[in-house]
């Protein structure tokens, strides 16, 4: 069956429902415990590194399993590997609902991670194999459109969840929608075959997990302001480092890398990765950050605090769809500069929006804009990458994007932690007195005990907080600046046709 034929089939719209439920939850729940921390932490009795490692144990193996669970897929077959993985994810959701220690949480969000590797490769490439070029890229539009838009609504809907129920629901959410998810796959996805010899890369696999782990936990400590051993967390990441080297040399001497480093002699599938890694970064650290800074600074509720994500979620949802068309007609080039420009300019403007805290005048106004350089983009880096693999590699291909969208936002956490703390303390230098020291033994993001401080402490809190979240966005303004500059200098006008014989997206049929 060709992809026109199977395009003009039912399968395509069950394509592309089944695998928008499955990237929504895995997008979705990088970040809808930016908001649930602070309940998740006085829950189950975590301390600063094991909240920050609810988010980076996902981060973690989400970032390194999507270049096996993208090499799965063409290996084994796409459809059966995706379910594979909804079903992974579904019961390690469950046990992440029903955690009763920071250590299972951590371990449950490990392997919930896991699951979503095996996801989100699968969704692009499934789609890839059922619509032919010529509406592709409306179909990965509609697809980036919702993608996009469930790690923007992860924090609005845990802020809801946690004001007004528990922290737990913000992970039981996901079993119906992964059921859901699994039974239109099995009745009216069709299955497709396998490619004999094509083996997996375990070595490669381990080699990645071992150094973005060693990584990650470095600069997480190192950022931690209860540590102390800064020489061991720096030579931990740059352990880190060197083993991802290694990795990077395996690889090219694999026989069946889980990295094709050939993909990357095409110029647009290297320039958009680039691009990709500068944007996602920029994008992870401004979504996690921005909700603490607005509860501590602010005092705004938890749902207030993800509330200011839905002005994004709405434009950058509208556009998504639009922007799938307009990298069909006119390529992909304009929209990967003018969309990064855009997103760069509402990073920088979130500084002061978040010194200024109003609302409806100056947090909304940047959340806008971010939706707006968001909307331009999303769709026509997706279909870039698609179309810049060649037939039979569609899977690995996704896998790689997403694994440095991943990989960027793992970084992102873990660095900009360090900015965070560089600003907060800047903003303490000069001071004297209990107050400032209190301040200073709580750090970013941390309440006084029992929920209440004096005036003094408050005032000085709230500084050093808006402070510390400035020093992070105003680093991910200039990334998604440079972002849009390697998307003007590294891709082509023609990104937006598929290559000619293009169309099987490995699928292997």
């Amino acid at each position: 069956m060709t992809a026109t034929d199977k395009a003009g089939s039912g399968a395509a719209g069950a394509v592309l429902v089944a695998t928008i439920l499955a990237a929504g939850m895995a997008f979705m729940d990088g970040s809808v415990v930016t908001v649930a921390l602070p309940a998740i932490r006085s829950g189950i009795g975590a301390g600063f590194a094991e909240g920050q490692w609810t988010a980076n144990a996902y981060t973690l193996t989400l970032a390194a399993f999507t270049l096996l669970g993208g090499a799965a897929g063409d290996a084994f077959g796409l459809r059966r590997v995706f379910m594979i993985g909804i079903a992974l994810f579904g019961l390690a959701s469950a046990a992440c609902g029903l955690a009763w220690s920071p250590e299972s949480l951590v371990i449950a969000r490990a392997i919930q991670g896991v699951g979503g590797a095996l996801m989100v490769p699968g969704s692009l490439a499934l789609i890839a194999a059922h619509y032919p070029p010529k509406v592709r890229g409306r179909a990965i539009g509609t697809w980036a459109a919702a993608a996009s838009i469930a790690p923007a609504i992860g924090p609005v809907i845990g802020g809801l969840l946690v004001d007004h129920g528990s922290w737990r629901a913000i992970f039981l959410i996901n079993l119906p929608i992964a059921v859901a998810a699994l039974v239109l796959c099995q009745l009216r996805v069709p299955a497709d075959g396998t490619r004999v010899g094509l083996r997996m890369d375990w070595l490669g696999g381990a080699l990645a997990v071992l150094g973005l782990g060693l990584a990650a936990y470095g600069l997480t400590a190192l950022a931690d302001p209860a540590g102390g051993g800064a020489a061991i967390d720096l030579g931990l990441a740059a352990l880190g480092i060197l083993v991802l080297v290694v990795f990077v040399f395996w690889e090219q001497r694999a026989p069946n890398p889980m990295m094709p480093l050939a993909l990357f002699h095409s110029r647009t599938f290297s320039g958009v990765n680039a691009l990709t890694l500068l944007l996602y970064f920029a994008l992870s650290g401004a979504l996690f950050f921005l909700p603490t800074a607005l509860i501590e600074a602010h005092h705004y509720p938890a749902a207030l605090a993800g509330s200011v994500f839905i002005p994004f979620v709405i434009v950058m949802g509208v556009l998504s769809r639009f922007g799938g068309g307009l990298a069909d007609r006119f390529g992909t080039r304009p929209c990967l500069t003018v969309g990064p420009l855009l997103t760069g300019l509402a990073f920088l403007a979130l500084a002061p929006a978040v010194a200024n805290g109003s609302y409806g005048t100056a947090v909304v106004p940047a959340m806008l804009l971010m939706g707006l350089g968001m909307g331009i983009t999303v769709a026509p880096l997706s279909t870039a990458v698609m179309n810049a693999a060649p037939p039979g590699r569609s899977g690995a291909a996704s896998g790689i994007n997403n694994a440095v969208a991943r990989v960027a936002g793992l970084l992102s956490v873990a660095s900009l932690g360090l900015a965070v703390g560089v600003g907060f303390a800047l903003a303490l230098r000069g001071e004297a007195g209990p107050a400032a020291e209190a301040v200073r033994s709580l750090g970013f993001g941390a309440a006084p005990a029992g929920g209440a401080a004096d005036a003094a402490i408050e005032a000085l809190r709230a500084r050093a907080t808006i402070a510390g979240f400035g020093a992070a966005t105003v680093i991910c303004g200039v990334l998604a600046l440079l972002a849009g500059l390697v998307g003007w200098l590294f891709t082509s006008d023609e990104a937006g046709a598929a290559p000619a014989g293009e169309g099987s997206g490995g699928s292997g049929v």
